[in-house]
């Protein structure tokens, strides 16, 4: 689950200002975010239903990235690189390794996720991704909401980045 999670961060993340640009102009689209998210799955019952909640960071574009998820003490619980070719997730002394990120983010979470419009949403732009809603009304505060509608099971991930961004 904290792998899911953790891609689904990386993936699902709101719209906000980036934290601080990486020496890169903006039209780059490679820039650094952190904050807490918050991801719920519901299952078949209410006693399948998911959730999990973690503070993380977020680097990079969709072709090439970082994404470190940490627990409430701070410790990194999971590290997650891409390039266009390759994705590694890092839990622990476990590693796995897929030939990109959607598809690492479909093993983990059974679906795959809008990376390309996640990373849009980031930066404010309010992109269509199939299957899903995305609320940016409060990025101006640091808040996000995206609703994955179909296919099913229903999501909601919320991030509240940290504020400056």
């Amino acid at each position: 689950m904290l792998a899911c999670a953790a891609l689904t961060a990386a993936l699902l993340a709101g719209c906000a200002q980036p934290a601080r640009q990486l020496g890169r102009s903006e039209d780059a689209a490679s820039a650094h975010w952190s904050g807490r998210m918050a991801l719920q799955v519901e299952g078949q019952s209410q006693a399948q239903n998911q959730s999990f909640s973690a503070a993380f960071e977020l680097e990079g574009r969709p072709q090439q990235g970082r994404l470190l998820v940490f627990n409430p003490l701070g410790s990194t619980i999971a590290s997650l690189q891409w390039t266009a070719t390759q994705a590694v997730l890092q839990q622990g002394e476990r590693i796995t390794t897929s030939e990109s990120l959607p598809a690492l983010i479909a093993q983990l979470t059974g679906s795959e996720l809008p990376v390309a419009a996640l990373f849009d949403w980031l930066q404010g732009r309010n992109t269509a991704a199939a299957g899903w809603q995305v609320d940016l009304s409060r990025i101006g505060e640091g808040r996000l909401r995206a609703d994955r509608i179909s296919p099913p099971p229903p999501a909601s991930l919320r991030i509240v980045l940290d504020s400056g961004q």
